[in-house]
């Protein structure tokens, strides 16, 4: 019966070993898997980022930002064609502060939002090498800047160049990791989930102590949805402290967080669902755990002696 009972104990240690490392890895793909899907699933799909980044238009950071890089540009642009017209640097900028408040702003917004998302999308999955930048033609926006101005009678608007300039967005060194990038987040985003399912259902069906492995299941995810929603918030920082110093950086900000507000949005249910799931577990499971543990066996009893029976002792011979 002792060899029984230590072979039978040592099959749980077994069957529990594996059936942790099985969801130890599963909780550690979830997040990863998460984040695959979000980079290759919602930022890879043109009308998804376009309608993601069309609330933006509104945004006064966003608003200022545009303002003063196109204005910039506009004003560099007149100094260069236009002799001593230097001072149309304040009512340029004016004028286009007062468009980006219009409807007409909020579709040169998306269109060129989708021109640039087009673009970077193109080069990403285009199998031929190619040795430029990754470069969009802005003309079509400039064209609709130049018409509302030129509706509100702003002088010289109709001296505004509207040539089909090639603005890169990517450098060309960052094409090739970018593309490898993508392929991987690509694969990720589908394998990376199916095996975390596969490896936490295989690990509470092998596990001997299947409830405390679901509730072990439970406080790994709940984790994962903490950490991932702390790496967005660090990812948040580290980007707008890497800008230069040209970018706006509420704007930057402004764009992060809306881009990332889905990821964000999937932490905290990952946090919840596991945080929900393990506290189930572990109230409801204290019982039943009691109930189906085997009892030790009971060691034997001796026979007591029949009462008033005489005691005799054998003479040694």
């Amino acid at each position: 019966m002792p060899g029984g009972v230590a072979s039978w104990s040592g099959a749980r240690r077994v069957r529990d070993g594996i059936g942790a490392v099985c969801v130890a890895v599963a909780c550690l793909l979830v997040p990863l898997g998460v984040l695959a899907g979000w980079a290759a699933l919602g930022l890879a799909d043109t009308g998804r980022y376009v309608r993601t980044v069309a609330p933006l238009a509104g945004d006064p950071a966003v608003r200022e930002a545009v303002a003063d890089a196109v204005g910039d540009e506009v004003v560099r642009e007149l100094e260069t064609r236009t002799t001593g017209e230097a001072a149309l640097g304040p009512f340029v900028r004016d004028a286009i502060e007062s468009f980006t408040r219009t409807d007409a702003f909020r579709t040169a917004w998306e269109a060129g939002n989708r021109a640039v998302h087009d673009a970077v999308l193109h080069a990403l999955r285009d199998d031929a090498p190619s040795g430029g930048p990754v470069t969009v033609d802005l003309a079509p926006v400039t064209a609709q800047v130049k018409q509302r101005l030129e509706a509100e009678h702003m002088p010289y608007a109709h001296r505004i160049p509207v040539a089909h300039t090639e603005v890169p967005v990517v450098p060309a060194e960052e094409v090739a990791g970018l593309r490898q990038g993508y392929r991987l987040l690509d694969a990720a985003a589908l394998w990376l989930p199916l095996t975390a399912v596969a490896l936490a259902v295989t690990g509470v069906a092998v596990a001997a102590s299947r409830r405390r492995t679901l509730t072990a299941a439970g406080s790994g995810t709940a984790l994962g949805g903490a950490l991932l929603a702390l790496a967005v918030a660090a990812g948040r920082r580290l980007t707008l402290a890497d800008l230069p110093d040209t970018v706006h950086r509420p704007a930057a900000g402004a764009v992060y967080d809306a881009l990332t507000a889905t990821l964000r949005t999937a932490s905290w249910l990952l946090l919840a669902v596991g945080a929900a799931v393990a506290l189930t577990c572990r109230l409801t499971g204290r019982p039943a755990l009691r109930r189906g543990r085997p009892a030790p066996p009971a060691p034997p009893a001796a026979t007591p002696a029949p009462t008033g029976a005489p005691v005799t002792a054998e003479r040694p011979r």
